[in-house]
């Protein structure tokens, strides 16, 4: 049964940093891709990074790129967001995501099957 985890979402000022964590089980990292996506209140789901399960590339929406850094740690079953340069618009709800997927990249929420329940990140003064 493939469960996702995150962790480390909170309130943090624009200009600062948070790093979420997505603790997977029930499935090994070697054989899925997982995906960080947001949600804000309003808005459609978007997707914000990825991980390939195969060689480690990544992918990153414009919005976050240079700020925002995915990576995972196989033996910790884990995968990690490193959030830099907060702004505001970055408020949202953080979701990860796995699919089973020999290979590539994507973006689309429609694409992944299995979810984590999500944790809040909140950027103001």
């Amino acid at each position: 049964q493939v469960q996702l985890v995150e962790s480390g979402g909170g309130l943090v000022q624009p200009g600062g940093s948070l790093r979420l964590s997505c603790a997977a089980s029930g499935f090994t990292l070697d054989y899925y891709v997982i995906g960080w996506f947001r949600q804000a209140p309003g808005k459609e789901r978007e997707g914000v990074s990825c991980i390939s399960n195969s060689d480690g590339s990544t992918a990153y929406a414009d919005s976050v790129k240079g700020r925002f850094t995915i990576s995972k740690d196989n033996a910790k079953n884990t995968v990690y967001l490193q959030m830099n340069s907060l702004k505001p618009e970055d408020t949202a709800v953080y979701y990860c995501a796995a699919e089973y997927w020999a290979g590539g990249l994507s973006l689309e929420p429609t694409d992944f099957g299995s979810w984590g329940q999500g944790t809040q990140v909140t950027v103001s003064s």
